[in-house]
């Protein structure tokens, strides 16, 4: 099996051209405006264009509207959809065919039983994408 390596959370050309000048395979653009590795559009589609297709270009978001979609792929022009958020596997299967664009969805991991997903994505993502959980506030109750 290949490996391939997707650097994800670029937002400078420099973090980019070092990502790039490293062999990444995929380089990846979040489109999450609470990230601190957000992009606007204009800054997409200057780093797609330096990407200049030395690396497959990856369009993150979470749980996305067609139309916010439809923007990021216009700036970006990515090779690949990676759907981060609650997107069901009916949501991956529409935003694959809606966009033309293969999908990666990202699965939170904590314990064994967060892996019985996979087989709902199986067939309709073309990349399942194994991330850790984030971390759970804790309850506070009152007495």
């Amino acid at each position: 099996m290949a490996l391939l390596v997707k650097i994800c959370g670029l937002k400078t050309p420099e973090a980019l051209d070092a990502a790039l000048a490293a062999g990444a395979d995929m380089v990846g653009f979040v489109f999450f405006p609470p990230s601190p590795r957000h992009l606007g559009f204009e800054a997409a589609r200057a780093l797609g264009e330096r990407v200049a297709g030395r690396a497959k270009k990856v369009a993150l978001s979470v749980d996305c509207h067609d139309a916010d979609l439809g923007h990021f792929v216009e700036a970006l022009k990515p090779d690949m959809l990676q759907l981060h958020g609650t997107e069901t596997p009916e949501r991956v299967s529409t935003v694959r065919s809606r966009f033309g664009l293969p999908v990666m969805k990202a699965i939170p991991i904590e314990q064994r039983s967060d892996l019985s997903p996979i087989r709902l994505y199986a067939n309709v993502a073309d990349w399942v994408l194994f991330d850790a959980r984030a971390p759970r506030s804790e309850e506070h109750t009152s007495e």
